[in-house]
């Protein structure tokens, strides 16, 4: 188990830290259009968003990816 933290670049990051670079860097316009789901669309808002990601797996999965990809470039 912790050799799997080890190689977990997500571990030890809130879901709130990585929306927040995320809409930091990208804005809700663009992370809106590369992740098209209404919580970034429509009324955008951090509270709002974390709402709906922790209980939507898929999205926060996404959310998750364009995180760890952003990162690693």
């Amino acid at each position: 188990m912790d050799n799997y933290q080890q190689n977990n670049p997500l571990h030890g990051i809130t879901l709130e830290k990585i929306l927040t670079e995320l809409v930091e860097y990208y804005g809700w316009q663009e992370l809106g259009s590369r992740i098209t789901i209404n919580c970034f669309t429509h009324d955008p808002s951090i509270k709002s968003s974390l709402k709906f990601l922790r209980k939507t797996e898929w999205a926060r999965k996404k959310v998750e990816n364009l995180y760890v990809w952003h990162n690693l470039k």
